[in-house]
């Protein structure tokens, strides 16, 4: 068993040495206090509280490429609809999105060509119409039948170039 690698985390634990001294949310329990749940990408550019005027402990956030609904995405909403508050879904995918600019065999030879490395055995789960990926996800989770009833499912595409939540009918 290797040791936990300081010295490439060293940025990490010494911001969060200045995190603690400010900290604020011990208060917080488990449960979305706003009774949200957002799918969105895993893209840094994206602060999924910001965008929809919350903080800390309002929502459960779910983060994948792509944001994608995907078996665990599913286990993780039924929980939240059971045990952790959540009466509203938001599937949240975003413009820009590395996972919507071109096939999924594009993917893997790029990353064989790049890395060397064969990922055929993936699914990556890229889009060409991130608009009819969005509409068949929120189906997907309208759907599920393990899902708490009652629980309202939506779809927006998030503008990383404005900011701009654009919601989608689905």
């Amino acid at each position: 068993m290797t040791g936990f690698p300081f010295d490439d985390f060293a940025d990490l634990l010494s911001a969060n040495t200045e995190f603690i001294k400010g900290f604020e949310h011990s208060e917080l329990t488990g449960t979305a206090q706003r009774g949200l749940a957002i799918v969105t990408c895993m893209d840094s550019r994206i602060a999924p509280l910001s965008v929809i005027g919350m903080n800390p402990g309002d929502a459960k956030i779910l983060r994948n490429a792509g944001a994608r609904v995907t078996e665990d995405v599913l286990r993780t909403l039924v929980l939240a609809t059971y045990l952790l508050g959540v009466k509203r879904i938001l599937i949240m995918p975003h413009t820009n999105c590395r996972m919507a600019m071109g096939e999924e065999a594009d993917i893997h030879a790029l990353i064989q060509r790049e890395h060397g490395v064969d990922t055929r055995s993936l699914e990556f789960r890229t889009v060409t119409d991130q608009r009819a990926a969005l509409k068949t996800d929120v189906n997907r989770v309208r759907s599920y039948p393990l899902l708490n009833k009652g629980v309202s499912v939506g779809g927006a595409i998030y503008g990383v170039e404005t900011g701009k939540l654009t919601p989608v009918d689905c």
